[in-house]
Formats: C-alpha cells, structure tokens, sequence
C-alpha cells in the first residue's frame, strides 16, 4: 500500500489533487478533489462545515483560492457540499459558477448560495473550460439523490463517481487496497435503493474510457480494479432487496 502524508493535498495526477480530510476515527471519509487546468480551477463536492478548515488549507497551498472558476456538487448532502457559502466567501468573486442538476439546485439554494447557477440538465451535461477541455455530466438518478450526477474528464480518463464506488470501513487509504470491495459492498448496501437501480445506473458507463474512478467516499479504484468493482455491485443485493432479510 502506497505510504501518503494525509495532512497535505495528495496528487492523484498531474492535474488531479485530493484535498480531503483523514479523520482515523471516522468509518466514512469523504473526498473533495481540485482540478487545475490551465486557466481554470475546478472544485468538487468541496465539504462539510466541519472539514472545512482542512479542505481550505489544502486549496491555498495548491491555488489561490480567488483562481477556481466552478464548483461540482454531485448532490445535495451536507458531507458533500454544506460549507457551500463559506466556500463562496472565501473564493470572493463573482464569476464562480455552480455546476449540478436541476434536481440538486432545488435543495442547495437553502444553503444561501449567491453564485452563478449552470445547470448541467439544461446544457447537454457539458462544461468546457476555456482551453476546450470538456467535463461530461452522467445522471446517475436516486444513487443515492434524485439528480445525482457523476463527472467524466475525457482527458485524464478520471471519473468522479460521487456516492457510486464509495466505500465505508475503519480501515481507509486514499487508494484502494485488497480489502476494499468489501467496504464498497457495505456502502452500496447501506446507502444505495436496490440492485435494479444500481445497476441501471452502472450501465451508463459502458463506452467511456475510463482509467480511475475518484469516488466521494472510500477509495479510489484504477486498473483491474475497475473491472472488479463494476461486477461486484451489478450483482449486489442493496437497500429494499436486503429489507426481507431484517424480518
């Protein structure tokens, strides 16, 4: 298992940077990431209040904070997004767009958000950037939010998956070890409706290059490690086809 100094932004590639929060005692760590192009900064699913602190220091030591241009938000969860205004604050202009689904937009505006809104269901799921570079936008509905996106970058071949592939265990790292499909099991079991709609939702995958998946929570998955992934969930009994078990 690669050796990682949690406390400072970790590369993930040249481009690609967690800024997150290890906090030992969790079972459930969650990932925000910076993007940094060439003339855009690019922020997703930036936090929680309480992370904030951690995940604002890591920006500053990569980017000014004033220099990121959008903000992801895959859904409405306070984990992935509740210190919203604050993060508005500290970017300090009036450029920066939020970047989700309509569905989503509905319920973060009680944040008190004052940025710009791009909504991804009204402009074909796609961003690009000033240099041409495109983010797609997948719906990934009621997984686990009505208006649950996922964000593919066509250049680095990186998938940010929001909840799907995310894993929840007291033993975590950054990158997935031999251990993790059983933490990315209990995840999707706990948090996920069922397998049907899981695995609609993992079908809309297929064709993209896909070379690492950056989850939101849990560990990121490269390589083979994908292939194991997808097929492990789509048979995956989850939330309403575990009910009949409680009984």
């Amino acid at each position: 298992m690669r050796e990682m100094d949690y406390s400072n932004a970790i590369p993930v590639t040249r481009d690609i940077h967690w800024i997150g929060y290890y906090d030992e005692e969790a079972q459930l760590h969650c990932n925000p990431y910076l993007l940094i192009d060439d003339q855009d900064v690019i922020l997703f699913d930036p936090g929680s209040i309480p992370h904030f602190p951690i995940v604002m220091r890591k920006v500053i030591d990569l980017v000014n904070p004033a220099e990121i241009t959008a903000i992801v938000v895959s859904h409405q969860d306070p984990d992935v997004c509740g210190n919203l205004a604050v993060v508005e604050d500290v970017i300090g202009h009036d450029n920066l767009q939020i970047l989700c689904h309509s569905k989503t937009l509905r319920l973060i505006r009680h944040y008190g958000l004052k940025s710009k809104e791009y909504v991804v269901d009204e402009q074909d799921y796609v961003f690009r950037l000033k240099n041409g570079r495109e983010l797609k936008f997948i719906p990934t509905p009621f997984l686990h939010a009505p208006g649950a996106i996922a964000t593919w970058d066509s250049k680095s071949a990186t998938l940010f998956s929001a909840d799907l592939f995310g894993g929840v265990s007291q033993e975590w790292s950054l990158f997935a070890g031999q251990q993790y499909l059983e933490a990315m099991c209990a995840f999707h079991q706990l948090y996920m409706p069922s397998n049907e709609i899981l695995k609609a939702g993992l079908s809309v995958f297929a064709g993209l290059t896909i070379q690492r998946i950056c989850p939101q929570h849990g560990s990121i998955l490269e390589g083979e490690q994908i292939t194991e992934a997808l097929e492990a969930l789509s048979n995956l009994p989850c939330g309403i086809n575990l009910l009949g078990e409680q009984g």
